[in-house]
């Protein structure tokens, strides 16, 4: 419950804002000297915030909020007045009130002042806790985060690092699959051996088997000489195939094979050479969809999935939005030569109200422009690009009277479907349940508008 010290010469005004405030929920304490308010707080008490009057007896509102600034920075201060001017309100906020309120006020208006304050300062806080954690980074290997997701995340890669298990790592793009697959390499009894790497959406269908399987002088043109494909570059060692769910068809025949027999054929090749490997694959995709679809094999979709790790998207993280913000600032003001400390509250409240589509990958790229253009300390609003600084969280609207407000159904249908695939994290097997869905069902619907083919208003 937020705390809130009052302080008026006037008693009467004081318990006035004290009930007031308590009438809502706010938990308060009431004095009626500045000298007494600022004991209370040089002390080391508990509050949110203070409330002050500005003409009292002895110390003056614009006095204490000087001392409180520089003695307690963390209390935000409201100063109230019956004497408002503009010249008035400069020289409290010049004193470092966060807010100034000429009486009579409304008794709601003085509370959304105070919860503000409260924000304000929460939020505040929780910046200069993430900027000391960032100071001592709380990291997995290149995994950064202290959400409760993150931490099951590091704690299965323990569990399945020692071992020789396929994994499938899923997730939205830009979680940091490979981050991940990288993890369990290192905590390997493979960790010697090199991790080989190969994002299967990335390479022509033709040259996709050459590059896995290897080739012999010949086998095509200008295929000169003999070359080793991936699976024995990486004997002895980890192989990690990136975008899985983007292998054609006839390639996951030929995949499931060496899989079973431990070897491979290079193209234009008679004999098989065997190899010795631990599979990580990820995908962005929902193989089981694709097995509904006939997009993907059933046998190679068991035959990977051993153990799966799900990467949660950004948005489903909490605070780790913060501190990889404030770990990523750290980087890139060094990369630059820039002065940037840290994240103003204001920036910390757009980062966190953020959906983060792009997830991870999306937040170093905004970082990166917002200390590039950093004229001060701290970033400001107004260094985030434009989709975080302007984001409104989408709702759907269904008790609207304004006709403006309203949507069609199809509209409704599709913010309603999107909505809670992002409060299951992502995991379309749940979100199809939840929704009365097949999987094969929900998934066309969100590769549709997910090429922007969303219905109209």
């Amino acid at each position: 419950m937020t705390r809130v010290l009052i302080v008026d010469d006037e008693r009467a005004m004081a318990d006035a804002m004290g009930e007031g405030l308590a009438a809502r929920r706010l938990e308060t304490a009431t004095v009626f000297t500045a000298d007494e308010a600022f004991a209370m707080l040089a002390e080391g008490e508990a509050f949110d915030v203070l409330v002050t009057d500005l003409n009292m007896r002895g110390m003056n509102g614009v006095d204490l909020c000087e001392r409180v600034v520089r003695n307690r920075p963390d209390v935000p201060v409201i100063v109230v007045t019956a004497f408002g001017s503009l010249d008035t309100a400069v020289a409290t906020l010049r004193a470092g009130a966060f807010d100034f309120l000429t009486k009579p006020f409304d008794m709601d208006q003085l509370a959304i002042a105070v919860e503000r304050a409260a924000q304000h300062r929460r939020l505040r806080e929780e910046v200069k806790r993430l900027r000391r954690e960032a100071e001592e980074p709380i990291k997995y290997d290149e995994l950064v985060g202290v959400s409760s997701s993150m931490k099951a995340v590091c704690r299965l890669i323990d569990r399945i690092a020692e071992t020789d298990a396929t994994v499938l790592v899923t997730g939205e793009t830009g979680t940091g699959k490979e981050l991940a697959a990288r993890a369990i390499h290192r905590r390997s009894p493979r960790r010697e051996a090199p991790m080989v790497t190969i994002n299967c959406a990335a390479v022509p269908q033709n040259l996709l088997e050459s590059e896995l399987f290897g080739h012999v002088r010949g086998a095509f043109t200008d295929a000169r000489t003999d070359r080793k494909g991936l699976f024995l570059a990486a004997h002895h060692g980890t192989l990690f195939l990136d975008e899985l769910g983007d292998m054609p068809r006839e390639m996951q025949a030929k995949l499931l094979r060496a899989l079973e027999v431990r070897a491979v054929r290079p193209v234009g090749g008679q004999q098989e050479l065997p190899f010795d490997v631990r599979l990580i694959a990820a995908t962005h995709r929902d193989l089981l969809a694709g097995v509904d679809e006939g997009t993907f094999r059933e046998d190679l979709y068991y035959r990977i999935n051993v153990v799966e790790l799900a990467m949660p998207p950004l948005r489903a993280r909490g605070a780790d939005v913060l501190l990889l913000a404030q770990s990523f600032l750290e980087q890139f003001a060094r990369q630059h030569a820039k002065k940037v400390k840290g994240l103003s509250p204001p920036v910390a409240e757009r980062l966190l109200a953020y959906s983060w589509p792009g997830n991870v990958r999306e937040l170093r790229n905004g970082m990166e422009r917002a200390v590039a253009l950093a004229r001060f300390e701290d970033l400001v609003v107004e260094d985030l690009p434009d989709q975080i600084r302007d984001y409104r969280a989408s709702h759907v609207l269904v008790a609207a009277n304004d006709p403006s407000e309203l949507v069609s159904l199809a509209e409704v249908e599709r913010r309603y479907v999107e909505r809670v695939v992002q409060a299951v994290g992502g995991n379309k097997r749940q979100a199809a349940q939840i929704l009365g869905l097949d999987r094969v069902t929900l998934y066309r619907k969100l590769e549709r508008w997910s090429r922007g083919a969303k219905p109209s208003r």
